[in-house]
C-alpha cells in the first residue's frame, strides 16, 4: 500500500523550463533524420499495443505481435473477418501513441511523474507477454530498463524532465508515421496499410482515415501542449 500512495500521490513541480526543454529534446528527435529511425521504434511499440488492446477489447482472439528491425510490426488476432470488431482493431494503431502522450501529459500536469513512468513500464510489461519475435522482446526490454534506470537513479529534476521528454515525443512522434503513410500511399505503396485496410472495411476512402488519424494527433498535441504549458 505504502508502494502504490507513493506512485499516485503528486510530485513537486519541477520548473517550466524542464518542459521548454523537454519539448525542444523531443521535436529534434522526431525531426531528425538520423534519431527518428531508432526512436520509431518507440512509436512502433504503441502502435501495435494500440491494436492488441482494441482487439481483446472487441472480443478478438489475440495470436501475438511482433516487432521488427525496420521500425515496422504486425499484430495477429482472429474473429469475424468484418464488423465492428475488426475495424476498431485496424484503426486503434495510429491515434494510440498519441493517446498516450495526452494521458502522461495530463498526470504531468498533476504533479504525477512517478505513476507515468510507472504506467510506461506496466504497459511495457503487458507488450512483452504477447511479443513472439527475438527483437520484440529486446526492443521492450531495452526500454523497460530505460525507464527503471531513470526511476530508480534519477533525481525528481531529472525525472520530470524525462517523464516530459516521453509525453512529448509520443504527442509528436504519433504524426510522423501519419505523414509517412500518406507519403507512401501515393507513391502508390502500403496498399496493405491500415487506411487502405480500413477503407475496404467501411467503404470510405484511406485519404478519410489518413485526415482522421492527423486530426486525432493535432487534437492530442494541442491538448497535452496546453496541460504541459498553459
Amino acid at each position: 500500500m505504502e508502494i502504490l500512495r507513493r506512485s499516485i500521490e503528486a510530485q513537486a513541480a519541477p520548473p517550466q523550463w524542464v518542459f521548454v526543454v523537454a519539448a525542444v529534446l523531443a521535436a529534434v528527435t522526431v525531426l531528425s533524420d538520423r534519431l527518428w529511425p531508432v526512436a520509431r521504434h518507440v512509436i512502433t511499440i504503441a502502435h501495435e499495443g494500440g491494436h492488441a488492446l482494441a482487439a481483446v477489447a472487441s472480443g478478438r482472439r489475440l495470436a501475438g505481435v511482433r516487432l521488427h528491425s525496420d521500425t515496422s510490426g504486425v499484430t495477429v488476432s482472429s474473429g469475424r473477418p468484418t464488423g465492428p470488431g475488426v475495424i476498431a482493431t485496424v484503426a486503434a494503431g495510429y491515434p494510440t501513441p498519441s493517446l498516450i502522450g495526452l494521458g502522461a501529459a495530463a498526470l504531468l500536469a498533476t504533479g504525477r511523474t512517478s505513476l507515468v513512468l510507472q504506467l510506461c513500464v506496466a504497459m511495457l510489461l503487458a507488450m512483452l507477454v504477447v511479443i513472439r519475435n527475438g527483437f520484440g522482446v529486446m526492443s521492450l526490454v531495452v526500454s523497460t530498463a530505460a525507464i527503471l534506470a531513470v526511476s530508480w537513479f534519477a533525481p525528481p529534476t531529472a525525472r520530470a524532465g524525462f517523464a516530459a521528454y516521453v509525453a512529448c515525443f509520443l504527442l509528436l512522434g504519433g504524426l510522423r508515421p501519419v505523414v509517412e503513410v500518406q507519403r507512401q500511399r501515393r507513391r502508390r505503396r502500403g496498399r496493405d496499410s491500415d487506411p487502405d485496410q480500413l477503407a475496404r472495411l467501411t467503404g470510405l476512402p484511406p485519404g478519410f482515415w489518413v485526415g482522421l488519424f492527423g486530426l486525432t494527433g493535432l487534437a492530442c498535441l494541442a491538448g497535452g501542449g496546453g496541460l504541459l504549458f498553459g
